[in-house]
């Protein structure tokens, strides 16, 4: 039986009858919601607002919002609710994220900075953080909290990002990022969706803790792609962070175990360290880095995290979400394979 769109980018099986028909008719919902909402009365804004959401995307978070919904009451309308807020969310911080990071690509189309400016895409990503509080006030002033202190920790994050290790170890510093990053909206989408739905505070810490180690684990996984699929794939060009010097999994997991006294190493170790906006250096780093053992220690990380995932699911009733979200953990490995 065909999954969902989004069920199926994250590399899903078939999933139950009703899961799927569940999932369907909320994303369905939480499309149409989001549309409504990078909608203005300034043709501009509009424009540059649904410029990502035109692009299409996983709808990992929302996903796992209504997901984590189906331990209550899922058809309660606050759950759809909490799953656009997310969504609003997440692409405001892929606006300011593209700006910070100078990216030209995302998700297969120019990314908003190129096409609109800098200027524009900080604004609207602003915007879209402005609708995603109005929406989640609604939910109550808890929803409101968890919102807050979700939307610190990305600031914190992209802040340790920018600061770098200081000294510390780089891997572990990355990772620390990554559950800032990216993790803690994850997490709060599992923990919203619980919530709204009526499940209840243990549940939703299960899925919180879940959330933000399988966010990891995806993150993870992204950072492979970047260096072992194609921009048809990924979404973006091939070896983007190593030509943008963002120094991600695979070269963190080369350079702890580089001998720059081995020819090999000496010579990927000189081309990351060196100006990779020559197309043929940076084809040469990703060939080489491809090939590299360090690969393996980066495959090893990404099962570590979402093998941890899978752990936290333990305690929740059997039923096909808990499949699913179990599915979820292995598609995620497979996904960097």
């Amino acid at each position: 039986m065909p999954t969902s769109a989004a069920a199926s980018s994250l590399g899903l099986p078939a999933l139950h009858p009703s899961l799927e028909a569940d999932l369907s008719a909320g994303l369905g919902a939480v499309e149409e919601l989001l549309r409504a909402d990078v909608t203005s009365d300034y043709p501009l804004v509009t424009e540059a607002a649904r410029h990502l959401v035109d692009a299409g995307g996983k709808r990992f978070r929302p996903l796992l919002t209504l997901l984590a919904a189906q331990f209550g009451d899922a058809e309660r309308d606050e759950v759809r609710q909490a799953a656009v807020v997310v969504e609003l969310t997440h692409l405001a911080s892929l606006y300011h994220d593209d700006v910070m990071d100078e990216a030209t690509l995302r998700r297969g189309a120019p990314s908003t900075n190129v096409r609109f400016g800098n200027s524009v895409s900080i604004l609207v990503g602003d915007f879209l953080f402005a609708r995603a509080a109005a929406r989640v006030a609604d939910l109550g002033p808890e929803a409101v909290r968890i919102q807050a202190r979700t939307f610190e920790r990305l600031v914190v994050g992209q802040i340790r990002e920018t600061e770098g290790p200081r000294g510390g170890d780089p891997l572990e510093h990355y990772l620390a990022v990554l559950a800032d990053k990216t993790g803690s909206l994850i997490a709060t989408s599992g923990r919203l969706g619980a919530l709204q739905a009526g499940a209840g505070e243990g549940v939703a810490e299960v899925l919180t803790r879940y959330g933000e180690l399988v966010g990891v684990a995806f993150q993870l996984a992204d950072d492979l792609l970047d260096v072992e699929s194609d921009s048809a794939v990924s979404g973006k060009a091939v070896g983007t962070d190593l030509r943008e010097g963002v120094e991600t999994l695979p070269v963190l997991c080369f350079r702890r175990i580089a001998d720059a006294a081995d020819p090999e190493d000496g010579r990927l170790l000189a081309l990351l360290d060196g100006d990779l906006a020559d197309d043929a250096a940076l084809a040469e780093a990703v060939q080489r880095l491809r090939a590299h053992r360090a690969l393996g220690d980066a495959h090893a990380e990404v099962r570590r995290w979402a093998d941890r995932a899978r752990a936290e699911l333990a305690p929740l009733a059997e039923c096909p979400a808990k499949e699913a979200l179990d599915a979820l953990c292995a598609a995620v490995v497979e996904r960097a394979s």
